[in-house]
Parts: structure tokens; sequence; C-alpha cells
């Protein structure tokens, strides 16, 4: 399978963007002046991030709350992130898929990635977002690449695996973040390889 790879695509949040920081601000924001403690909201997100859905909406949703800012100066880049897609560049062209707002090339600059990066296409640029099809299709066409000859990494199985199964790439589940609590359980949910970080990645490819 992996001889036949060229491209490798990657989510952004939870994939090479250690999110854990900027969610526990964020919760701690969400349920100030209110009677919801933390554990209580974490432990519905986690609950509700078992059944392929957003964690944090649904949580909102569940206690009747109001979204608070999401702050990206809360994200920092997983330790092993910039090895990671520095060895797959010598091997693979890079490129991202993910759900981000506007100005994604420029972050990726800022945290020292965009140099290994061939290729950035995020939802706020395209008007399109993950998981529907579309913007995968965005993707493969600007890369000049076939499905079966790309490779979707994701922390999500909703939005990440699921729809880069239905388009014909091959799969790779991160098991970070909060979609790590996820059960698959029908095929089209089965990525074609599971790993626990990035540097497992490394060592599969």
């Amino acid at each position: 399978m992996i001889n036949t790879i060229k491209w490798i695509f990657f989510d952004i949040g939870s994939t090479l963007i250690d999110e854990s920081v900027a969610y526990r601000k964020r919760i701690e924001r969400t349920i100030a002046g209110t009677n919801v403690t933390y554990d209580d909201f974490y432990n519905k997100m986690v609950e509700i991030s078992k059944y392929n859905q957003s964690g944090y909406n649904k949580a909102l949703e569940a206690y009747g709350l109001k979204m608070a800012p999401w702050n990206s100066d809360d994200e920092f880049v997983y330790p092993e992130a910039e090895n990671c897609l520095c060895e797959l560049s010598k091997h693979y062209k890079i490129g991202i898929i993910a759900n981000q707002n506007l100005g994604s090339e420029e972050r990726l600059e800022k945290l020292g990635l965009l140099k290994y990066i061939d290729l950035v296409i995020a939802s706020a640029e395209e008007g399109v977002s993950k998981p529907d099809l579309r913007i995968f299709q965005i993707a493969l066409d600007r890369a000049n690449c076939k499905p079966e000859e790309a490779l979707m990494v994701g922390d999500r199985i909703d939005n990440d695996i699921i729809p880069a199964n239905k388009i014909g790439m091959k799969t790779v589940w991160i098991k970070q973040g909060f979609g790590k609590y996820c059960e698959p359980k029908t095929e089209i949910e089965q990525p074609d390889y599971t790993v626990e970080s990035l540097n497992e990645l490394i060592s599969i490819l």
C-alpha cells in the first residue's frame, strides 16, 4: 500500500497541533459563572466524542451554555511534529486538509511547519468544511493526485477517516485529542492504520 502513496495529507488540530491547553482554557471560559464543573463538562465531551461528534458543541447543547472564543495562541506544536514532517517530506509531497479559520498558512509559518508543506487546503479559504467530500476533492485536484495515491492522517473518525475512505484515499487514524475516545464500529469508520503518535506514523511509512 505504502509504495503507491505520493501525497500525505494531514489534519491540523490534535494531529500536528496540540490543542489540550486551548481546550482547557476554552472550557474554563465556557463554564465561568455557572454551576457546571470543569470535570462535568470535560467528561461530557469525552462521552460524546465516542460517537463521532463534536464533543464541545454537543456539550454546549447538553448544558445550555454559550460558545466561548477559541484562542489560537493556546495551541502548541506537538514536539515530534517538525521531525515527522521533515522526514516524510524527503519521500512524499505533504499537504493539509483542515477545518481552520482564515490564515492557516501564516499560522503554520509562524509555528515553523510550513517549509515542509507543499499544499494547504483550509475550510475558511475554500468555503467548504470536512467532512464534505468536496474539500478532499479540491485537495486532490490541486495536488494532481489520484485518491489511491494519497494518504489522510487525522484524529477524527467523522471528519478525517470516513470521508477520506469514501473518496478512495488511504487513511491513518492518529489517536490524539478528544478524537482518541472514538470507537469505530462500521467498515467505513475503519482506518487502514491506527497510530498513537506522529513518531509511530514515521515508523509505518
